[in-house]
């Protein structure tokens, strides 16, 4: 572990320091923490150092394990870091129970959102059935918290896009129409809209409403198509070298005024990655 620590401080140091305050103002470029998984779990200080020294001054995620929920709260203050969103298993959201502790869990963090990030189905089989359960969970469950002072927000990953009834539309397109924009809005993973085969500058304008954040994550050029929500990790590249559009995907998003983006990358290289990502992202002068 010390040699592995050893040698990221020599990156650490041998990297260009970025800063992301000049990207925008009432907009911030964030980290979902999943990016820095392999440093958070060698040492939860020495990861929020390297989010001061990049800028990143909103993260989304939860609470780390083996530290108390006291000691983590002071690290995110001493270091400048607010939790804007944190996540909640499906089967959370079914169980009043479990939702009030979801509640609590959110407001001990400071966070504005509640993320879930999957409906349960059967292997690659997403059913119609599996989408008005969804829909039906998302509303009350999105009342729920709405009532408490927080907005829930559903990440959309792709398997969504199957027709449903014979080709009435897709399952996404159902699933906007009948959740209650009061009470549900959405995450947009920029990457999970374009795996399969969608365009992520024609859903922000055609649902500019809905969207409350977005995942930026680019993928490799050649990178199949799937309707399954999921692909090789490795295919996540620093962001600007991939076929997702994010240049296009970023002014668009802006001017609709979205205000959170969260950097994601989950591939082996993200520590190396999320650097020249937000290099990029400075780079377009937004």
């Amino acid at each position: 572990m010390k040699t592995t620590v050893t040698a990221f401080m020599r990156t650490l140091f041998a990297v260009v320091i970025i800063s992301v305050s000049q990207l925008a103002t009432a907009q911030e470029i964030g980290l979902q923490m999943g990016s820095f998984r392999d440093l958070l779990r060698q040492d939860v200080r020495l990861a929020f150092a390297r989010m001061k020294e990049l800028g990143i001054r909103e993260i989304e995620g939860g609470f780390a394990r083996g530290m108390s929920r006291e000691e983590y709260k002071k690290l995110l203050k001493e270091y400048g870091i607010t939790v804007v969103a944190t996540g909640v298993g499906f089967d959370h959201l079914e169980q009043p129970d479990s939702l009030k502790k979801v509640i609590a869990n959110a407001k001990d963090l400071g966070a504005k959102y509640v993320v879930c990030y999957w409906i349960p189905h059967d292997g690659d089989n997403f059913t119609f059935d599996d989408m008005k359960r969804a829909v039906k969970v998302f509303n009350e469950a999105g009342k729920t918290l709405r009532e408490n002072g927080l907005t829930f927000a559903y990440h959309v990953h792709g398997y969504e896009f199957r027709p449903y009834e014979g080709g009435k539309g897709t399952m996404f397109e159902y699933m906007m129409d009948n959740t209650n924009p009061d009470y549900v809005s959405y995450q947009m993973d920029v990457f999970w809209i374009k795996n399969p085969g969608q365009d992520p500058v024609a859903l922000l304008k055609k649902y500019p409403d809905r969207w409350k954040m977005l995942h930026l994550k680019d993928r490799r050029h050649g990178t199949p198509n799937n309707l399954n929500g999921r692909q090789d990790k490795e295919s996540n590249v620093v962001l600007g070298t991939g076929d997702v559009g994010i240049a296009e995907v970023m002014k668009t998003a802006m001017e609709l005024g979205i205000k959170h983006y969260f950097i994601e990358d989950e591939s082996s290289r993200a520590l190396e990655q999320v650097p020249q990502s937000i290099a990029y992202l400075r780079s377009l002068k937004l």
